[in-house]
């Protein structure tokens, strides 16, 4: 499986248990709008359901975590939140959001001013119930 993403746009990292869980830490991710994406191979990626409103897709051939999706319950819907180390070149990219910061493990911080949002902050930004997340 190989993809390319002709537009990538801003880079963040997500603190959430689900993310710390899947990823083996916080998830580094750079949003890839729909449109700027092609995939070859698509046939071996593997997709679940990892909450109401968001999926999570990785190889089914080797295991690799690739991207995380806000789909809002609609399988293949959503930009896709890239997995940095996926990237022949991850240089340049600016830290501009940390998410769920208030899960975030107190093991380890992240410099530079950029972004910091709470769960219920998230949440809410993204258009999910508080209550039902």
């Amino acid at each position: 499986m190989r993809f390319s993403a002709t537009t990538l746009g801003d880079f963040g990292v997500c603190h959430c248990e689900q993310c710390r869980r899947w990823a083996g830490s916080a998830l580094f991710a750079v949003t890839a709008p729909v449109a700027g994406m092609t995939i070859e191979g698509a046939e071996s990626i593997r997709r679940f359901r990892s909450s109401a409103w968001a999926s999570r897709e990785f190889c089914g051939a080797c295991g690799s975590v690739l991207w995380y999706r806000h789909d809002k319950g609609v399988d293949g819907a959503g930009d896709y939140e890239l997995c940095i180390g996926l990237l022949d070149d991850a240089d340049g990219f600016e830290l501009t959001r940390e998410i769920f910061i208030d899960q975030k493990p107190d093991c380890w911080a992240l410099a530079g001013e950029h972004k910091t949002l709470t769960r219920a902050e998230t949440l809410t930004k993204y258009g999910v119930e508080v209550d039902g997340a």
